[in-house]
């Protein structure tokens, strides 16, 4: 597949606001329908320059409701700024999406699977699994969880490996995973000991998939998504810690790892509004900073006025310039190849030198 267009950090826009939820982000053609893989898809919403994707049926009020699902995990105080960059570098350099699809196994699906090859995609939704009027919570809306998926295997996987690696024996994530099921198994134990409280049972579901499976759980059930009588009954034969506090006293290395500040995760419930009160209107309009080319070689043009700042994916600074004309330009040649931020007045991007 080409390359899909370079995607910087988006703008948020003061835009649709449906009966049920506030999201400043628009929907907007897709720009990239010439590529086959996303032909299908009429949609688009950019989310910090991570993309979602929809079919012409799938109602903006659900394509909005991913975007806003996406934006209150990476940002998840709300206030306008992703709360870890090295983890918005990731998803960018991996053009990460959510393809939203009318129905499973429909034309457009077939299509997409049949022709995408990039690394930005780890899970997928379908708008019948899609409820934005009750986010996240279990048999009712897949949101979060397929946005959570995506976020996990492609941004933090790759840049907390100790943390959060999926393979056997290679992360904080597996050894606690080893733990909450009872030991360490390559397949699925018949039955689970009876020690543990995580206990998925997919035939299909490998140990990466068992792994992943594991963050979600218990990142929504420390958000307290899953605290609630009939949910608590409904997952017990996959899951048993469904609140907080049993989340906290049953699953100690768990609980450890996913509330170490180091790695910055979503620790609030998202509730599918996302319209941060600390950008003004007009900011919501140009919140994204103006350069070109991206990835750039050698000189990055910007078309702004002020103090910048260049970091790179891990927050290491790299550069800091004022900049008095509408064009200026950086010198990039001997960055490293890799991935960095660009900041000036308040306004983010992300570019890539190749």
């Amino acid at each position: 597949m080409k390359k899909l267009s370079t995607l910087v950090i988006g703008a948020l826009f003061a835009a649709t606001v449906n009966a049920q939820n506030n999201v400043c982000f628009a929907v907007q053609a897709n720009p990239n329908s010439s590529v086959l893989a996303l032909s299908a898809f009429t949609k688009y919403v950019d989310v910090f320059g991570c993309s979602i994707y929809a079919e012409s049926t799938v109602s903006d009020e659900k394509v909005l409701h991913a975007a806003a699902i996406w934006a209150e995990l990476i940002d998840n105080d709300e206030d306008g700024i992703v709360d870890d960059p090295a983890l918005l570098a990731e998803l960018v350099a991996n053009e990460a999406m959510m393809p939203v699809f009318a129905a499973d196994g429909n034309a457009a699906m077939t299509t997409f699977e049949n022709n995408y090859n990039g690394n930005g995609v780890a899970a997928v939704l379908w708008q019948t699994e899609m409820n934005p009027s009750t986010p996240g919570y279990w048999g009712s809306d897949a949101t979060v969880e397929e946005v959570m998926h995506t976020i996990n295997g492609i941004g933090h996987v790759n840049i907390y490996p100790a943390a959060f690696d999926f393979s056997p024996n290679s992360s904080l994530l597996s050894a606690a995973m080893d733990v909450a099921r009872g030991g360490q198994f390559l397949s699925i134990p018949n039955p689970y000991p009876s020690s543990a409280w995580y206990h998925y049972d997919d035939a299909t579901c490998d140990y990466g998939c068992m792994a992943i499976e594991y963050l979600y759980w218990m990142l929504v059930t420390n958000m307290g998504i899953l605290n609630d009588t009939p949910t608590c009954n409904g997952i017990a034969n996959e899951w048993e810690p469904c609140s907080p506090a049993l989340l906290q006293s049953m699953d100690v290395l768990g609980h450890a790892l996913i509330t170490n500040p180091a790695y910055k995760l979503p620790q609030n419930a998202p509730d599918g509004n996302y319209c941060p009160a600390s950008l003004s209107i007009e900011e919501r309009a140009i919140s994204k900073v103006k350069f070109y080319p991206n990835p750039s070689n050698e000189i990055l043009f910007i078309e702004e006025n002020g103090f910048i700042t260049i970091t790179d994916s891990v927050g290491k600074h790299i550069l800091s310039k004022q900049i008095k004309d509408d064009t200026n330009t950086i010198n990039v040649s001997k960055f490293t190849k890799g991935t960095y931020i660009i900041s000036v007045n308040g306004k983010s991007g992300v570019f890539i030198k190749n």
